[in-house]
């Protein structure tokens, strides 16, 4: 299952994300470093997947420091070399720990296992589960790893209060798409390694754009099941979000303002323009 992860962040599909690079501070450089190396993984992955010869197996990847470790059995040394040298020629991939098995009696299981579009979907879908937890000024520091699988999502990882543990739930949950969260993520109050950089970076002012913070908030508005985003105009001067448009209840313009003013950056919301009617 960590190859859903792969494509998390990963390609997103190639631009559905729309990640816009982060600054050079600690947790930005870190955050920027992990999108790098899944989209790595979602491009040995996808390479692996659109190869007859390999399709047929399920070959786990996982990039770290421009070394791609990659896990699974098939059935012949050609195969497990040909993985490699795939692997070997993607950008951003300058080593390969090949710990493939071989079992010549391996059968590949192709009609219990999902097919490429199922998977796809899985993994696009932890992507945009992912891209919002980085994208809340709550869950941005969370060391969380998602997984997605028919429509199921599990969160592990750990975080540091129950509220933050909850909040990583329902963002997850309200996102269009998923059917179901398994949220396993444990709370420790010894900050991880990502909300210590985060907490570097916070207390040093980093800067974000409004062009990033209103790319996030339409975004997070589209991936939301709750509300229609097409219908909601984003505008941000200085950190300060204006939304404009309709929506059809007053709790979805209640849920648009805390949607909006949760995403990483921003100072403050101006709803009176966005309108409650059929």
């Amino acid at each position: 299952m960590h190859k859903l992860k792969t494509l998390a962040l990963a390609t997103a599909t190639a631009g559905l994300i729309g990640l816009a690079p982060f600054s050079a501070f600690a947790a930005e450089g870190d955050m920027s470093r992990e999108i790098s190396e899944a989209r790595q993984e979602g491009s040995v992955w996808t390479a692996f997947a659109l190869n007859r010869h390999l399709n047929p197996f399920a070959i786990e990847v996982d990039v770290e420091n421009g070394t791609a470790l990659i896990t699974g059995t098939v059935e012949t040394s050609v195969e497990r070399d040909l993985a490699e040298q795939i692997a070997l020629g993607v950008d951003g991939v300058s080593k390969v720990d090949n710990q493939l098995k071989l079992d010549p009696n391996y059968e590949a299981k192709a009609s219990s296992e999902p097919n490429m579009a199922q998977r796809f979907d899985d993994a696009t879908l932890a992507a945009t589960v992912k891209s919002k937890l980085l994208w809340n000024s709550n869950t941005e520091g969370l060391d969380i790893n998602v997984d997605a699988e028919n429509g199921k999502v599990v969160l592990n990882g750990s975080a540091q209060t129950a509220q933050a543990k909850e909040l990583a739930g329902r963002l997850a949950a309200n996102t269009d798409g998923v059917r179901e969260v398994s949220n396993l993520l444990s709370v420790s109050a010894v900050d991880t390694p990502a909300a210590q950089a985060q907490e570097v970076a916070d207390k040093a002012g980093v800067a974000i754009s409004d062009a990033w913070i209103t790319s996030k908030v339409k975004s997070s508005f589209i991936y939301s099941r709750n509300l229609d985003g097409l219908n909601i105009s984003v505008d941000t001067q200085q950190g300060m979000v204006s939304l404009s448009g309709q929506v059809l209840s007053a709790a979805e313009k209640q849920l648009a303002v805390e949607t909006a003013r949760n995403i990483r950056g921003v100072r403050g919301v101006d709803a009176d323009a966005l309108r409650v009617g059929s």
